[in-house]
């Protein structure tokens, strides 16, 4: 089921969630009428839209996972009909959410908050979850896994809305490496397709105080995440943390990241890292 993970401890994170929330609350408090509609790094999305996409994705899974309640059906669906239902239902979410008047969309923000942080909280982070992490190549996930998702979903919009409007950043090590920690599980599926001798092994760095180092190595069954036997890379690959987010979700053209990012070694399999993305749609 975790096969990705490699020898990597699971990420419990749900209590993350509470406090990622609470900084959104406030951060939406202290929006002006104009912040409200400056643009973020999201081509269609400007801050209201970020923030009606976040309340209908958290009142979205309460409804469906905890309340059990479906509309659409759920049946079993390939990957690339999986990214159009996303695509799809957060287009009618972000349609009817981003019409709330600041003060309506925090109050509702702040009671689903509240109630999603509760829901997560109660879960066997070891029980099956009811959604798997596609993006990391799992038909099925434990409880564990979606909740990280969940807390990288919830700090890389705020992350966006905090670019936008000039706040300070939540880029803390308490909060942002397990959002760097959740991006990387999705390594080993990114590279599945790669070709390489059993025991190839990559080193990728986040630097910074947030960031950390990730190992990833050619067995006989594919790629895992796993420290190596040794220290002979094959390529190693070093991203800013500032940088990392952005690379992973979509924010940042690769063009324009790979000036930033330092590659050692074997180019082209170094150079495979920055085309991780670790969302879904």
């Amino acid at each position: 089921m975790n096969s990705q993970s490699g020898g990597l401890a699971p990420i419990l994170c749900a209590h993350l969630l509470r406090r990622v929330d609470e900084k959104l609350i406030d951060l939406l408090r202290s929006l002006t009428e104009s912040e409200w509609d400056l643009q973020t790094a999201a081509p269609l999305w400007k801050v209201r839209d970020v923030a009606a996409h976040l309340l209908d994705t958290t009142l979205r899974k309460l409804s469906l996972v905890r309340d059990n309640w479906h509309v659409e059906a759920l049946d079993n669906r390939s990957p690339q009909d999986v990214v159009m239902l996303v695509n799809h239902l957060n287009r009618e979410g972000v349609t009817v959410y981003r019409r709330l008047s600041p003060r309506i969309l925090i109050e509702m923000m702040k009671i689903a908050c509240q109630q999603s942080a509760s829901f997560h909280e109660s879960l066997d982070p070891f029980a099956q979850a009811a959604f798997s992490v596609t993006w990391a190549g799992e038909v099925t996930s434990q409880n564990w896994f979606d909740t990280a998702r969940e807390l990288t979903e919830r700090w890389h919009h705020q992350q966006q809305i905090r670019s936008a409007t000039n706040r300070p950043g939540i880029m803390t090590p308490d909060l942002y490496h397990p959002v760097l920690d959740c991006f990387m599980r999705g390594m080993p599926h990114h590279f599945r397709d790669i070709e390489a001798p059993d025991g190839t092994a990559l080193l990728v760095e986040i630097t910074g105080e947030c960031g950390g180092f990730w190992y990833l190595s050619k067995g006989s069954t594919g790629w895992s995440l796993a420290r190596p036997s040794s220290g002979d890379f094959a390529a190693q690959v070093a991203i800013p943390q500032e940088l990392a987010w952005r690379l992973f979700t979509k924010g940042i053209d690769r063009d324009l990241a790979r000036e930033q990012i330092n590659i050692r070694g074997n180019r082209s399999l170094g150079e495979r890292v920055l085309y991780l993305t670790a969302i879904v749609g």
